[in-house]
């Protein structure tokens, strides 16, 4: 794995984030964010952004969230902290920040350049950005030929970091059972998705996400308020970590700004997908009124789930490492989340949040499996792919429960890392048609 984790490590550590803070800059000033951001009219936007018929834009974003929400909320921080120190932290929000006008611009060229299917249906994502919005620029067989490459790439990504992670932090949670068998149990429950039909994931995310965020938040919260004299400290590592080479960290080693920006800025894109292209392919089947009122819920979810989310895991561990030094030395990953959450709260918290990330892993997984058929149909509509597509799922879940943490995250890193570049390089070649479709009053619904 020495040359994939060296080219990882260069991909990571500067050519992405790079890319991925020049994209935020440039359409931030396109899509006029900070109009955008305005409370009164951000909301607005959100609670008129439905038309009749169809996905609503809320569940599309619910099964976009199922997609990002999670095991890349806990695991992902958990890493992020233990690889880059506190300063991660720091680097995660400033990486959020960024990402918030990258995420609704791939989201709103999805809606624009997005097809009717066969049954009515819309279908649309980054792949058919590429193929329909690069055709003027590179000419319609390279456009479509690149578009068929992250195609490829959604589908591994949806098997490496939709599902092989997952399934890895769900079977790291509880000790006493066999990995394996969370790897089969989670294996089973995508057979019965493959059984049902995919048209039923975004009910299934609609009720299950906003409860198991509800519950995650109380308990968060719960922890924070209790220590708030801590906080003071916590936001100290933070920022010290951030912008100090070499700073020792809650008896962790310290760690290099490189260290904490590239673990802050992957973790972040981790958790919420903002840049790699997936989620716009969860958002392109809302019927909504236009690119921008979609563009606006992709916004929602940078803040739900990094600003939020993310920074709840954050304070817990890093309080944690503060009150509990030698009982959280040497973790990592969930096991480093659960501890913390265990040892501030009470055993009851450790079970509550073990089940959580169970339950979110697999509303991770099937959110994903639908990326993954979205991909699988811009090649074809035939089953029989969809059925090879479902047993690798099959298998990779069971596989990813007892593969080791350092494989696991470097193929994640990778996946994502090639993904992102691809991705944020397209948005920067269609800024024009970026300002051109978010001024359109219909959402796009070719045939």
């Amino acid at each position: 794995m020495g040359i994939f984790s060296d080219f990882t490590e260069i991909l990571n550590g500067w050519i992405m984030p790079v890319l991925l803070i020049l994209c935020g800059i440039i359409t931030a000033a396109i899509i006029k964010l900070p109009k955008i951001l305005r409370p009164k009219v951000f909301f607005k936007t959100l609670a008129e952004s439905s038309e009749k018929g169809g996905t609503s834009p809320a569940k599309a974003m619910t099964t976009a969230l199922a997609g990002t929400l999670g095991v890349g909320n806990m695991a992902g921080v958990a890493s992020a902290i233990c690889a880059g120190g506190a300063g991660a932290v720091m680097w995660m929000w400033i990486g959020a920040l960024v990402s918030m006008s990258v995420k609704y611009s791939e989201i709103a060229l999805a809606v624009h350049y997005r097809r009717r299917g066969r049954h009515g249906n819309f279908i649309g994502g980054a792949m058919y950005t590429i193929r329909d919005g690069m055709k003027n620029k590179i000419g319609r067989r390279s456009a479509a030929f690149f578009g068929g490459i992250f195609a490829l790439m959604c589908i591994v990504n949806s098997l490496v970091t939709g599902n092989i992670v997952q399934s890895n932090s769900a079977a790291a949670v509880f000790s006493g059972i066999p990995k394996y068998v969370i790897g089969i149990a989670l294996a089973l429950g995508i057979t019965a998705v493959a059984i049902f039909g995919s048209d039923k994931i975004s009910s299934v995310t609609f009720v299950l996400i906003p409860i198991l965020s509800g519950i995650y938040i109380f308990l968060s919260m719960s922890i924070i308020f209790r220590n708030y004299s801590l906080i003071p400290e916590v936001m100290s590592r933070i920022i010290k970590g951030a912008f100090t080479p070499s700073a020792v960290i809650g008896g962790i080693g310290g760690y290099g700004i490189k260290e904490a920006v590239r673990f802050g800025i992957t973790r972040g894109i981790f958790s919420n997908e903002a840049g790699c292209g997936t989620a716009p392919s969860a958002h392109a089947g809302a019927n909504v009124k236009s690119p921008h009122h979609q563009g606006c819920f992709g916004i929602f979810e940078v803040i739900a789930d990094t600003l939020i989310l993310c920074s709840m895991t954050a304070f817990a561990i890093i309080i944690a490492q503060i009150k509990y030094p030698n009982i959280l030395s040497g973790s990592d990953g969930i096991p480093l989340t659960l501890l913390s959450y265990g040892s501030l709260l009470g055993d009851a918290a450790y079970y509550i949040i073990g089940v959580s990330v169970i339950l979110f892993a697999f509303a991770t997984i099937i959110a994903q499996l639908y990326y993954g058929a979205v991909a699988i149909g811009y090649f074809t509509e035939s089953k029989f792919p969809y059925i090879v597509y479902i047993i690798l799922a099959v298998s990779a879940s069971i596989y990813g429960s007892v593969m080791s943490d350092s494989s696991m995250w470097i193929a994640a890193d990778l996946t994502v890392g090639v993904m992102t570049v691809i991705n944020v390089t397209v948005l920067l070649m269609l800024r024009r048609e970026l300002r051109d479709c978010i001024t359109d009053k219909k959402a796009g619904k070719r045939d």
